[in-house]
Formats: structure tokens, C-alpha cells, sequence
């Protein structure tokens, strides 16, 4: 069998990262930039920590902010055509998954003009061109969407999320500073790290997984464990953990897949406009329960990656661990355990859109819609 892998060209890490972006730039001779950013960025001064950089170095950008929470097809493009407009010759995205999707959905649109339908993106696309060359600033420590290949987009007028999977896309530079992650609050630090252990342990016991992702979204287990509650709390070692630690789970799950924690969490986005990182967080226990028993060895070492002594346990026991550490700490990060919005009139249509999400198939127990319907049961 062989396993593809496929990674960042460069990418920069540690406090003071982004100091490194005007010397990249001038060593490509690009004379424009077109900056993806979230509005929220903007009036906070966030996205200003680089264009301060461009402006001191006299480097010109456009910024483009039209992009929501839960990027839609509108927001693709509407940035593809202020692309055009701008002039630019390569994109700076700064921002969370939002920034960094659309972004993505844009550069691979400005040079594959044939996948002009956002909808054409949808599962593997096959494109010819690689993004308008992309430098990714990460301000949240949790989708890792500068590591990855995938990016999701809303339909709202179908009420779905979609999920992209491209070669094409992964940007060329990751700029991962910690710096750029402190201004999260609480509830946004939380849930974005929630999300990325999601993606540490969906990706270690997804069917594809195998030896070089397993050993990497071991490691990333280990940091988020050690680190989210502490970077909730604003700490400076926690905030470079964290950093660290989405990073290194985005490298392996991008190469080898999700499961249905995710492919559920993108039907409560799209349906009631969940932030994702607080759907993965309530699926991702439930989930695992289901999934226990296809799962092998694997909740023993997912239970000692999160501090949880495993010696004398036997496989109920330290299945069970495993799930209540991961349980522990979403609760002790602040995430809820249910969803009011949730009604049982929804459920259909819920199980159906998780069930034809991209994800799903990577789950290590195959579910049936009742099997989702069920699940998503729990959080009423």
C-alpha cells in the first residue's frame, strides 16, 4: 500500500514568527498582497499586526473582510472578485479556518477559472494549478488550516457544509506565531482547541491512519492536553503548546482523514450555526463511544497521551478513561454537553447531511442513519 503525504514547503514557528513575512516577499518579488481576514480581526487591530509589517517595509496589500464565521459560497465569491479587482499577485490569510477556507476557495478558483461554481470544489476536485501563492498567519490555535489541504465552505441555501479536499490548496508558507493567538477569548480558545484534538484523535483512529500520522496526532494528543487549559487561562506556555500542538495533528489528519465527529459537527454548523469547534467538542465523546470497540488498542494510548495512568487496566477500562479524560476536559474548558437548538423534527435531515458529509467515511465503524440519529439524541 502507499501512503501520499503531503506538507507545507516552509513553514516558521515561535514567538515573533510573522517578523519573517516582509524577507519572504521581497525574496519572491511579489508587489501585492490580497489580505483574507475576518472583520473581527480587523476592528481589533489583529489583522494590523501584519499590515503594520507590510506598511514598514512599503509593501502594498488590499484587505478583504467579507468573510463569516461559518464561510458561504457568497463570501468565495465576492473575494474572487475583489481579488480580480485588486491587482494582487499573492494572498496573506490571517485569521481562524473561516479566513483560511475562503482564502483557499479563492486562490484555487483565481487559477482554475474552471471551477468557477463553488459547488465544483466539493470532495476532490480535480484541479490543475496549484492556489495564487499563499502565506497562512493562523490567529487561532485549533483548525490548522495552514497545515492542510481541506477547507470547508456553507451552502446556505441547501443548509449544508461542504468539504473540499485539494493538493492545491495547502498554503505555501505557515507563519504559526502564538503571538498572533493571544487576543482569543476564553470561549474561542476553548472550542477552537477542542477542535483540534478532534482532529488528534478522529485522525489516529480514522481508517486510513498509519504509522507517520499516528506517532504525529499522538504528539499533538499530548500537547492540547497539557497545554488548552492553561491557554484558556491566557498563559503564555499554554497559548505556544497549543500552538504547537494544532499544528502538528493539522500535518497528519489532513494527509489521512476524519471521522464522524466532524462530518456531524459540520451538519449542526450549517443547520444552526454551532460554532465548530463546539460541535466537535459535544460529539467528539459521544463518538468515541461508538467507536470503542473498532478501535483496538488504540483508547489505551489516546488515555496515557492525556495523563491518565492505564497500569493494571483492561481494554472497558481503559476505553472508559480515554473518553472521560476527553470528557474532563472539554467540561473543564467551558464547553456545553448540550444543544437546545437541537430538535428531535431535525433529526432526519441531520443524519442524512452527516451521513453524506466527506468525512464519514473515514470513521472506523461505518454508521447507519439510525446510528446518527442516535447519536445526535445525545446532546438533546
Amino acid at each position: 500500500m502507499v501512503n501520499r503525504f503531503v506538507l507545507n514547503g516552509i513553514s516558521y514557528h515561535g514567538k515573533g514568527a510573522i517578523q519573517e513575512i516582509p524577507a519572504i516577499i521581497q525574496s519572491k518579488g511579489f508587489q501585492k498582497a490580497f489580505i483574507a481576514s475576518d472583520p473581527d480581526l480587523v476592528k481589533f487591530n489583529v489583522t494590523k499586526k501584519i499590515t503594520d509589517l507590510l506598511d514598514a517595509a512599503g509593501m502594498a496589500y488590499e484587505v478583504y473582510s467579507d468573510i463569516k464565521p461559518n464561510p458561504t459560497i457568497e463570501n468565495v465569491l465576492s473575494g474572487v472578485e475583489a481579488y480580480k479587482k485588486s491587482g494582487a499577485d499573492y494572498m496573506i490569510t490571517v485569521g481562524g479556518g473561516s479566513s483560511m477556507d475562503t482564502g483557499k476557495a479563492i486562490g484555487i478558483i483565481i487559477n482554475n477559472p474552471e471551477f468557477a461554481d463553488v459547488r465544483s470544489l466539493e470532495g476532490v476536485a480535480p484541479t490543475k494549478n496549484r492556489t495564487v501563492y499563499t502565506i497562512a498567519v493562523p490567529t487561532t490555535a485549533g483548525t490548522a488550516a495552514e497545515a492542510t489541504i481541506n477547507y470547508v465552505i456553507t451552502d446556505v441555501e441547501k443548509k449544508r457544509k461542504f468539504v473540499c479536499v485539494d493538493v492545491n490548496d495547502i498554503p505555501d508558507i505557515a507563519i504559526v506565531d502564538p503571538d498572533m493567538m493571544s487576543t482569543m477569548p476564553k470561549g474561542l480558545t476553548a472550542s477552537t482547541g477542542m477542535d483540534a484534538l478532534t482532529h488528534a484523535i478522529e485522525g489516529y483512529t480514522t481508517k486510513a491512519a498509519w504509522e507517520l500520522a499516528d506517532c504525529l496526532n499522538l504528539e499533538a494528543i499530548k500537547l492540547i492536553s497539557k497545554n488548552l487549559r492553561a491557554a484558556v487561562q491566557n498563559e503564555q506556555e499554554g497559548r505556544e503548546g497549543m500552538a504547537l500542538g494544532q499544528f502538528v495533528t493539522g500535518m497528519a489528519f489532513s494527509n489521512v482523514g476524519l471521522g464522524i465527529a466532524h462530518s456531524m459537527a459540520h451538519t449542526l454548523g450549517a443547520v444552526y450555526d454551532t460554532p465548530h469547534g463546539v460541535a466537535c467538542a459535544m460529539m467528539l465523546p459521544i463518538v468515541m463511544e461508538f467507536n470503542a470497540d473498532a478501535t483496538g488498542d488504540k483508547f489505551k494510548y489516546i488515555a496515557e497521551a492525556m495523563g491518565v495512568d492505564v497500569t493494571g487496566m483492561d481494554q472497558p477500562a481503559y476505553r472508559k478513561a480515554a473518553i472521560d479524560a476527553v470528557r474532563q476536559l472539554s467540561i473543564d474548558v467551558g464547553i456545553p454537553t448540550k444543544l437546545d437548538k437541537l430538535k428531535e423534527e431535525d433529526l432526519d435531515f441531520l443524519a442524512e447531511s452527516a451521513a453524506a458529509d466527506a468525512c464519514a467515511p473515514g470513521n472506523p465503524k461505518d454508521a447507519s442513519i439510525e446510528d446518527f440519529k442516535n447519536l445526535f439524541r445525545k446532546l438533546m
